[in-house]
């Protein structure tokens, strides 16, 4: 049976049944690192990797030898990596000059006997108009969903960490579903193509694939034979999927908000609401459901460039997204001062920030890699699983993952505390004018 949301209500969107002791939570990138490693080693069947990117670094050096040594040790084992076309083709933004990921993948594959394939999934003909967001490891029976990708920073490898969400499920129908949508909608496709092989066709290319491919995701959807649809029973997990406007992702995480009627929990690293998420947002306050949202400190966005290092175009990327936090805290500063409205900020040093997701009430709660943006909204191929729990039975987890998170914030109670664009360095105070004045400060936060 095919999930599709359209037309479902929550209370009749079908799930899978789950057991509480099936459920895990971590909390830090160095335990997320440490389980994805010894599942990889201990592996017996299948291991499917989906994330933006595997980057050629010490932590993805670990894991793309880990695979090896798991495929050598059982060349049986179904291992699969699927990556973004464009991202695997390149460095890190603003990291001078490196080899090109795809390079690297090519070198390893001539070091190993094991043969550990490696696909570069184009969602879109330019990288800046739509990436693989899709999230969500499968080895053997167990899914590891986190909005991380697999390199120093997301995995804690060296000195500094970009903090994620981590998710461990062990569940045999939900890993099925989710190697399922792989192998039917992703591996199948003419627009799919290895990328640790000699030769690589280029984008332009498989322009026509690509579209072709685009056009065969917005109907794409997970598929399992064991639903449940009464939402008096217990524990269960919905896997969502989505690409483009409108999509039974988009529409979830929208009845979410809509549906609320106690709390609204939301993070997100990249304050920037769809026009959808925030009319859910300012219809939710007027039926008085408390709100917290935690965003990441401009400091703690990935993109961030201290003001005594060389400017950088892409540095401007954290203060625009607080200006629109400001905007919005000045807009609802009487939410702010009588507590219905919480805003929290995360710091942690030079760490980074990268949490996405959100918790409704006490029975829902939505691991995703959406960045609750308008690119996630439109043109990013993004996932989601949606926990339903309506007897409170991973409460204390719930609660645990939350105080873990709220340690390394602070709350802003006046829109003044944050600062305004008088207050940025030079450089940027130039570059934000200039995007004003020619209204691409609008397209911008369409597409970043």
């Amino acid at each position: 049976m095919t999930f599709t949301s359209s037309g479902l209500t929550l209370a009749h969107l079908p799930g899978i049944p789950l057991t509480a002791d099936a459920v895990q939570i971590l909390h830090s990138a160095t335990a997320f690192r440490t389980e994805l490693l010894r599942q990889i080693s201990s592996a017996q069947q299948r291991i499917y990797l989906c994330s933006l990117y595997l980057q050629a670094d010490e932590a993805g050096a670990e894991i793309l030898d880990a695979l090896h040594a798991a495929k050598a040790a059982r060349p049986n084992l179904d291992i699969r990596v699927l990556l973004d076309w464009h991202r695997a083709q390149r460095g890190l933004i603003g990291a001078g000059k490196q080899l090109a990921n795809s390079a690297w993948y090519q070198e390893q594959a001539k070091k190993h006997l094991s043969v550990v394939p490696i696909y570069g999934v184009p969602v879109q003909t330019h990288e800046l108009f739509g990436v693989l967001h899709l999230k969500g490891f499968v080895i053997d029976d167990r899914v590891i969903y986190s909005g991380a990708s697999l390199n120093n920073v997301y995995l804690h490898k060296l000195d500094k960490y970009r903090h994620d969400r981590y998710l461990l499920i062990q569940n045999k129908t939900l890993a099925d579903s989710m190697v399922q949508f792989i192998q039917t909608h992703l591996l199948t496709a003419s627009a799919v193509h290895r990328l640790n092989v000699p030769e690589i066709p280029s984008t332009l290319s498989i322009r026509r694939d690509i579209r072709s491919f685009r056009e065969k995701l917005k109907q794409a959807q997970y598929i399992s034979p064991e639903l449940t649809h009464d939402s008096t029973q217990g524990l269960s997990v919905t896997p969502l999927v989505g690409v483009g406007k409108n999509n039974p992702l988009n529409r979830i995480i929208c009845q979410l908000l809509a549906t609320s009627v106690q709390q609204i929990t939301i993070c997100t690293p990249y304050f920037n609401f769809p026009l959808a998420v925030t009319r859910e947002i300012n219809r939710a306050l007027k039926r008085g459901v408390k709100i917290d949202i935690i965003v990441g400190d401009k400091t703690a966005n990935d993109f961030y460039i201290p003001p005594d290092q060389a400017f950088k175009i892409i540095s401007s990327l954290p203060y625009l997204y607080e200006t629109k936090l400001r905007q919005f805290a000045k807009i609802h500063q009487t939410s702010l001062d009588s507590g219905q409205l919480n805003l929290h900020l995360w710091q942690d040093g030079e760490n980074t920030y990268h949490l996405k997701g959100l918790w409704i009430d006490d029975h829902y709660s939505l691991m995703t890699g959406n960045n609750l943006n308008p690119r996630a909204f439109r043109l990013d191929l993004e996932n989601a699983l949606l926990i339903h729990d309506p007897r409170n039975e991973l409460a204390a987890q719930k609660q645990a993952e939350l105080e873990s998170i709220y340690q390394k914030t602070a709350k802003i109670t006046h829109y003044s505390a944050l600062q305004k664009i008088a207050d940025y360095p030079q450089d940027v105070r130039k570059f934000l004018s200039r995007l004003s004045k020619t209204m691409m400060d609008k397209l911008a936060y369409r597409v970043l």
